[in-house]
C-alpha cells in the first residue's frame, strides 16, 4: 500500500531553482541542495524553503511529494507565497505574500552564534480556521525565539479546498489512500522535513515541540492523535485549539454520512465534493470529473471561503475529516481511549475567546443546558445583571475553547501525561479601555516577543514586560519539557484535584485554582451529553 510516508518519498524530477544573493550569512547543505540565508541583529533567517513540491496541476489534491533538487546555492532571503486563500479583512496576521496554489515552503530562525551545537527545535502551526493563514505575517518572526538559543521553524499548509477534499474520483485514483485531509498531509511532511534536515540548521531532531493555535492547534491535536505521527515531535503546545469535536461542525467522515439524533445527517465528504463539483457545473464521478477539478483556476476553488463566509459555504466545503489514515477518530475520542502520544503538553485558551452566539434572551440562552438551565445561569449570572451579548459570548467560548482545554488537561493528565494549562487575560494596555478580556489571537504577539510588530507605537513597558514573561514560560517548555524556571513565578502542573491553571492576568503571571470552575463544570456536562448521543463509529 502507497502511504504517506512512501508518497513522500517517492522520487520527483523537476526543473532545478538556483543562484543565491551574495551574503555573509553562512550556507547550510540540506537534502536538496544548499542555502544561504539572511543575518539580521544576531539572528540567521531562512525562508522560503521547498519542504514538497508545488501542489499544482495533476498534484492538486494529491499527497505532497518531494521537492526537487537544485544546484549550486539557493538564495532563502525571502518568504514563499502563502497558500491560495481569500484573506480575511482587518485580520491581526496580515499576510505578507500574495497567496498561491504553489505554496509549500518553510523558514527557520537559527541564533548566528549558538551555545550548542544541538539546539531545542519549534514548530508552529499558523491559525485561521483552516481556511486563511500563512507563515508570512510578521507577528509570526521567529527571531526573538533563536535569540532565546532554540531552531525556530514554520511552514505553509494547504487551506480550504486545496486542503481538504474528497470525491468518489480521487478515492478510486489512490484507493488505498492517503485522501481528502491533505492539508494535514502537508504539516506531516513538513514535520518529516524537519527530522530529516534541522541538524543541518544547528537544530536536535530528537527535541522538537509542535504548537500552534486556532486551526493551528486543532492541527496540534489532530497530529498527537495520529497513527502517522510518532517520533515528529517530543512536546506540544496547545493555544486555543478546543480539544472536542469537530470543527465548528460536526465532523465528517471520508466516505460515508453520519446519522444525528437531533438534527440532519453529517453528509459524507465526498458527497460534498460532489456538490462543489456540480457548482462548477462538473458531473459524474469518473476521471474526466477529476481533470475538470483539477483544471478549475485556483480562484474558482477557494471561492465563497474566507472566515466570514465559511458557515455559508459548508455545503460545499468540508473541512477536516476523518480518512482512517491520519485521522481515525475525533481528538476526544483519542484521548479517552488513551492512543495519543504520551507527549508533555501546555494547553489553554483565553479570557474572552472565540464564540458564535446566536441566543438573544437568556432563556434561550440558557436553555440547551435542559435540566441544569437554572444551575447554568446561576454560575454565568450569578447577580442576574450580566447581558445577553456577553452572557452568550461567555458561553459559546467556554464551550469552543475554554472547557475543550481542561477536558484535555483533565484527561491527559489522569492518564500519567504532565500538562500546564493557562488561561491568558493580558489586554494589551491601548485596548483596555475597549476590550473586557483578551480575544481570541491575542496571546501570540506575546508569546513570540513580537508585540511592537502588532501594536507599533502603542506598545508599552507594560505590554513588553508580559511578552517577555509569557515568552520566557514557552522557551523554558521547549527546552526542558518544563515551562518553570528561574525567576518565573512556579506553574503548577495540571492536577484535576486541584484545578490549577496560570493566568497571564494584566498584573503579571498569577497561578490560581480555577476561577471559573462553576461554569466550566455546567458546560462540561452539558459536552459530555452531546458526546455521548452523537459518538460515531466507522
Amino acid at each position: 500500500m502507497r502511504t504517506l510516508l512512501t508518497l513522500l518519498a517517492t522520487p520527483l524530477l523537476m526543473i532545478p531553482a538556483v543562484i543565491a544573493q551574495q551574503s555573509t550569512s553562512p550556507i547550510v547543505q540540506i537534502d536538496t541542495g544548499k542555502l544561504q540565508g539572511v543575518t539580521t541583529d544576531g539572528v540567521t533567517a531562512y525562508k522560503g524553503i521547498p519542504f514538497a513540491a508545488p501542489p499544482v496541476g495533476n498534484l492538486r489534491w494529491r499527497a505532497p511529494q518531494p521537492a526537487a533538487h537544485w544546484q549550486g546555492v539557493r538564495s532563502a532571503a525571502n518568504y514563499g507565497h502563502d497558500c491560495m486563500q481569500l484573506p480575511f479583512p482587518s485580520d491581526a496576521a496580515p499576510l505578507g505574500t500574495a497567496p498561491s496554489e504553489d505554496c509549500l515552503v518553510m523558514n527557520v530562525w537559527v541564533p548566528a552564534h549558538p551555545t550548542s551545537a544541538k539546539l531545542p527545535v519549534m514548530v508552529w502551526i499558523y491559525g485561521g480556521g483552516f481556511v486563511n493563514g500563512g507563515s508570512s505575517p510578521s507577528v509570526y518572526d521567529g527571531s526573538n525565539f533563536a535569540k532565546g538559543d532554540v531552531v525556530f521553524v514554520s511552514f505553509n499548509y494547504r487551506l480550504g479546498r486545496f486542503g481538504f477534499f474528497a470525491h468518489p474520483a480521487l478515492t478510486a485514483e489512490t484507493p488505498n489512500g492517503p485522501l481528502g485531509n491533505y492539508a494535514y498531509m502537508d504539516q506531516i511532511a513538513a514535520l518529516q522535513w524537519v527530522k530529516r534536515n534541522i541538524a543541518s540548521f544547528g537544530g536536535d531532531p530528537s527535541t522538537v515541540t509542535l504548537f500552534g493555535e486556532s486551526a493551528g492547534g486543532m492541527s496540534v491535536h489532530a497530529l498527537l492523535t495520529s497513527p502517522l505521527t510518532s517520533g515528529l515531535f517530543q512536546r506540544a503546545i496547545i493555544e486555543s485549539g478546543g480539544g472536542r469535536g469537530g470543527v465548528g461542525k460536526a465532523t465528517p467522515f471520508l466516505s460515508k454520512s453520519v446519522p444525528n439524533p437531533t438534527g440532519p445527517a453529517t453528509p459524507s465528504a465526498e458527497s460534498i465534493g460532489l456538490a462543489f463539483a456540480e457548482s462548477k457545473g462538473i458531473h459524474g464521478s469518473g476521471p474526466d470529473a477529476l481533470a475538470k477539478l483539477r483544471a478549475l483556476p485556483a480562484d474558482q476553488v477557494v471561492n465563497g471561503l474566507n472566515m466570514a463566509s465559511m458557515q455559508q459555504a459548508a455545503p460545499t466545503y468540508s473541512g477536516p475529516m476523518i480518512d482512517g489514515q491520519i485521522v481515525t477518530a475525533s481528538a476526544d475520542a483519542a484521548y479517552l481511549a488513551g492512543t495519543q502520544l504520551h507527549v508533555p503538553l501546555i494547553i489553554g485558551a483565553n479570557s474572552m475567546d472565540i464564540g458564535f452566539p446566536r441566543a438573544k434572551t437568556k432563556e434561550e440562552l440558557f436553555a440547551p443546558f435542559g435540566p441544569n438551565a437554572k444551575a447554568a445561569q446561576a454560575a454565568y449570572d450569578p447577580t442576574d445583571n450580566g447581558n445577553v451579548a456577553r452572557l452568550g459570548m461567555e458561553v459559546t467560548s467556554d464551550a469552543f475553547m475554554v472547557e475543550p482545554a481542561r477536558f484535555v488537561a483533565q484527561t491527559l493528565s489522569a492518564d500519567g501525561q504532565p500538562v500546564w494549562e493557562y488561561r491568558f487575560s493580558y489586554v494589551a494596555t491601548s485596548l483596555r479601555d475597549k476590550l473586557p478580556g483578551a480575544p481570541h489571537a491575542t496571546e501570540i504577539p506575546f508569546v513570540f516577543d513580537t508585540v511592537k510588530a502588532r501594536y507599533a507605537a502603542e506598545t508599552t513597558p507594560a505590554d513588553e514586560q508580559a511578552a517577555d514573561s509569557i515568552h520566557q514560560y514557552w522557551l523554558q517548555f521547549v527546552k526542558t519539557g518544563n515551562p518553570n524556571g528561574p525567576g518565573l513565578p512556579h506553574w503548577p502542573q495540571y492536577n484535576a484535584t486541584t484545578d490549577q491553571i496560570m493566568d497571564f492576568t494584566n498584573n503579571g503571571p498569577h497561578p490560581e485554582a480555577d476561577p471559573w470552575k462553576a461554569r466550566l463544570d455546567v458546560t462540561q456536562q452539558l459536552a459530555n451529553q452531546h458526546a455521548q448521543q452523537s459518538t460515531p463509529t466507522k
